[in-house]
This record gives C-alpha cells, structure tokens and sequence, in this order.
C-alpha cells in the first residue's frame, strides 16, 4: 500500500476533480423524456430510513419535498411511478452487514406518509439491497417492454441506488437495447454513520455510475 500521507494528498486532488465534474453538469427537463417510455423509480423513502430506526438519517428525510415534487410532476405527464420499499424478514442475511433495520410489519418498512398520500406508484417490496432482483419488478420490466428511460430517486446513493442503477443499465446492455439511466444529484441522499461520511459516498458514488454509463444529472426541472 501507498503512505498515508501519500494517499491522503493524491486523494484530496482526485476528490476536488471529482467535485467540479459534479458540480458541472447539467439539468434535464421532464418534459424532454418522451412519457410513454419514461419511468420514475423511487428507492426505499421508508420510515426506517427517513424516521425512525437504526439507519435513518435526517439527509433522507430531507428528499421527501423534492420527490414528491417529482412524482406530481409525472403523474401529470402520465408517467408510471414504481415505489420500492424495503421490508425485510427476520432471517434476512443482510443484518450480518447492516443493524436490523425495514423489517416486515413494522412502519420502518412502509413507506413514509407524504409518498402514501400522494399515490399513483406501484409498490415493490425488497428483502435485499439490490430491488432489480426482485420478482415483481422482474415481471414489470418484461410487461413494460418500452420503458428504456428511467429516473432513479431516494437512498442510499452507494448502496440500493448504484447497485440498481448499474444493475439496470448493464441488463439493457446485455440485451443490446439503448437506455437511459437518469439519477438527479439533488433527489439521492445516503447517511452519515461512523467512517461512512456521507458527503463523500455520496460523490463517490455519483462518480462510480458516470463510470457506468448511468446520467448523472443536478436536477429533474
């Protein structure tokens, strides 16, 4: 391994480089997707990750305006909404990795109040950090054959955003269909929680999908 002090000072060039690439890019209009092959993904804006429990964290809660923003914008232009939420069993693997957190008939495994209230979604449970691999949404993609546009929101920017985002764009890709993968910077959020210093996972994540094909945007206008 490098020196620390080495590692310390050509991370902090990369780091800086990385900013500027993010903080430069630019806006996309809803209006400009075209609404019969659009869809919005909203990632587990659950209680257990803006409320309550071992994982929320005040940063998701403060998505909660801007994607409902987001989903009254769509249901306007008559683009379907798919609302994943994480609702785990007791049993679940995952609580090797992370505190038990989203489980089953609990309210921090429903969805926050103000997304309830709104509706017009379509709700997708998921017992794993990865919602592509769930059935139902499995099943959807294959009855939605021209939806090739999707706007990916919610949390955690390094964990269930990038892995589906990644996770979707490279499935268009084996099937050599074109796709546009859109996550705005401002409608993901991840948390703060020890070393996992959540303005940087969140850049570094933002980073990672570019490298991915993903279209990392500032905002959905």
């Amino acid at each position: 391994m490098m020196l620390k002090n080495d590692f310390q000072k050509k991370g902090a060039e990369t780091l800086g480089e990385i900013w500027e690439l993010i903080a430069k890019l630019p806006e996309q209009q809803l209006n400009n997707l075209p609404a019969g092959q659009t869809a919005l993904v909203m990632i587990d804006l659950v209680n257990g990750f803006a409320r309550q429990g071992a994982l929320h964290s005040s940063r998701v809660a403060e998505l909660i305006p801007e994607i409902i923003r987001l989903i009254k914008a769509c249901r306007e232009l008559a683009i379907p909404i798919l609302a994943f939420a994480d609702c785990h069993t007791e049993k679940c693997p995952e609580f090797d990795v992370y505190p038990v957190h989203c489980l089953a008939g609990t309210l921090e495994g429903e969805l926050v109040d103000e997304v309830k209230t709104v509706g017009g979604y379509t709700l997708i449970l998921k017992n794993s950090t990865n919602g592509f691999l769930e059935e139902d949404f499995q099943k959807w993609l294959q009855e939605n054959p021209r939806m090739t546009n999707f706007i990916i929101t919610g949390d955690c920017t390094d964990i269930c955003i990038q892995q589906f985002a990644i996770t979707l764009k490279t499935w268009f890709n084996l099937h050599d269909k074109k796709a546009r993968i859109i996550v705005p910077a401002n409608a993901v959020e991840t948390y703060d929680l020890g070393v996992h210093n959540a303005d940087l996972m969140n850049m570094l994540a933002l980073y990672n999908m570019l490298g991915n094909g993903i279209e990392v945007v500032q905002a959905i206008g």
